[in-house]
């Protein structure tokens, strides 16, 4: 069965990409892009010209919460990656009391609108405390009413072969009339995949003239500060002189003016924050590029971002890796296909 996908949330298109490549070597079973929905402009952008380029008018770029879902087509799937802001340990973690906390809800109304046989929903590994874990029981318990037997899982992307540390809540739900049961892939065919950030930066080169590569201009302070910090280090752990020190008071973060460790995945790839929030290169004293930091999220170099650098640094942080989203569909597809593959346990208790 080719299963039509609608997005809300969509961002770049990280979830489009994994879905439209899964391939589990029958050409009966796999996902096409039916329509995506996203806030902001650029994000839009990216996404029409890298995974609909054929069909622009199919990504509505429009708020969630004025967006009127009755235009849209019928289909098999669904994907909705609900913001996170309220959920991050980043952030000030209001939960549900927060502006994009509730926005999940839209997802509960896609489900109930258009009845998908299954769904993939994606948050930060923060969700299930948020609200003192009220806001996840809540958010699970409206999935199940909607209709559908739900795994939650907290995937940890590094163990996937992803060579980055990144952490995340993806909730799959099939429709409880259907008989298909999801488990959660093994990570055990992972395990001898070099993941380590040099590799996936270096190997094979980034060509010269690639999209999104221009290199951040740092000021000659960063400079002397980074030549202080080795691999691994951070403005905080590093052995700085008096004038490179950062005068912070409160929580220090450890990711600040963080150094990459070549030998390791990287630390969780952001898509916002200040000076010293960039990730750093393990021996050049700079800033990833933009490029750099989307191979850490498996975007192919095909990938071209739209939008100002900023925008495509946004874009990057809050996609989710290509590679690691193509491993959970194959699952998916797998499932409905009935052809075993290695699972292990869910980790989060329903």
């Amino acid at each position: 069965m080719i299963f039509r996908l609608g997005e809300l949330f969509c961002g770049p298109g990280g979830i489009a990409w994994g879905a439209t490549h899964a391939d589990i070597g029958d050409p009966e079973f796999g996902i096409v892009h039916q329509w995506a929905n996203d806030y902001d402009a650029s994000t839009c952008e990216t996404y029409r010209w890298n995974i609909c380029r054929d069909a622009p008018q199919t990504v509505y770029h429009e708020d969630i919460r004025k967006f009127d879902m009755s235009r849209l087509g019928p289909i098999d799937a669904l994907a909705f990656g609900f913001p996170c802001n309220d959920y991050s340990v980043v952030g000030e973690q209001k939960g549900m009391d927060g502006v994009y906390g509730p926005l999940y809800s839209y997802g509960v109304q896609a489900l109930e609108r258009f009845r998908p046989q299954w769904f993939l929903a994606e948050n930060v590994g923060g969700l299930r405390n948020a609200n003192e874990g009220k806001a996840f029981t809540k958010i699970l318990t409206e999935l199940r009413e909607a209709g559908y037997v739900i795994t939650p899982h907290l995937y940890k992307f590094e163990d996937y072969g992803i060579p980055q540390a990144r952490h995340r809540i993806i909730i799959v739900g099939i429709r409880n009339d259907i008989n298909v049961i999801y488990r959660v892939p093994s990570t055990d065919p992972y395990k001898d995949v070099d993941n380590s950030c040099r590799t996936a930066i270096e190997v094979p080169p980034i060509p010269k003239d690639a999209f999104n590569n221009e290199l951040t201009k740092q000021s000659e302070t960063v400079v002397k500060r980074l030549e202080h910090i080795q691999a691994g280090q951070n403005a905080f752990t590093a052995n700085l002189p008096p004038e490179l020190q950062l005068n912070i008071k409160g929580a220090k973060i450890s990711q600040i003016y963080k150094r990459l460790d070549p030998d390791k995945p990287s630390y969780t790839v952001t898509g916002s924050g200040g000076g010293g929030t960039h990730i750093y290169h393990w021996s050049e004293p700079r800033a990833l590029t933009n490029r750099e930091r989307a191979r850490l999220q498996t975007f192919p170099d095909t990938f071209e971002f739209k939008g100002s650098k900023e925008s495509v640094r946004k874009q990057i942080g809050m996609a989710v890796p290509c590679k690691g989203a193509q491993i959970i569909f194959e699952a998916i597809l797998k499932s409905f296909a009935g052809i075993e593959y290695p699972y292990m346990d869910a980790n989060i208790n329903e």
